[in-house]
């Protein structure tokens, strides 16, 4: 399992957190420096099931001095993959990225739901 992170994010401190309080294994992937691939983003958005446009760190200044706000619905989901792909500090974390599921932010509620399958016992 890899979680995919931004050290000093306090999100990605508290995924850190409750992965750890719940003995679940994971290796860390720092973003900034191993900025996910389209390939990657496509197949961990396809585990999620969650709609692309939730891979985009809304709230990030990356995000705001492009002006995604109003250009993603315009834009096609190969050329949002490519834009993600070209900056992790576009990318939301932290995401964990399991054999069966990938999890987007940090929800404490959708990680506990997905808890069996993070920690294997499914």
């Amino acid at each position: 399992m890899q979680l995919i992170e931004y050290a000093t994010c306090s999100t990605c401190k508290r995924a850190r957190n409750w992965l750890n309080a719940r003995g679940i294994s994971y290796e860390t992937r720092p973003i900034r420096e191993e900025n996910p691939t389209a390939e990657e983003l496509k197949e961990w958005q396809k585990k999620s099931g969650l709609p692309l446009k939730r891979f985009f760190n809304t709230s990030g200044n990356r995000y705001k001095e492009l002006g995604l706000k109003d250009r993603l619905s315009q834009m096609s989901e190969e050329e949002q993959l490519q834009l993600l792909a070209t900056d992790g500090m576009l990318v939301k974390r932290p995401i964990l990225v399991a054999e069966q599921a990938a999890l987007v932010g940090f929800k404490e509620k959708e990680w506990e739901e997905k808890e069996t399958v993070l920690s294997g016992r499914e």
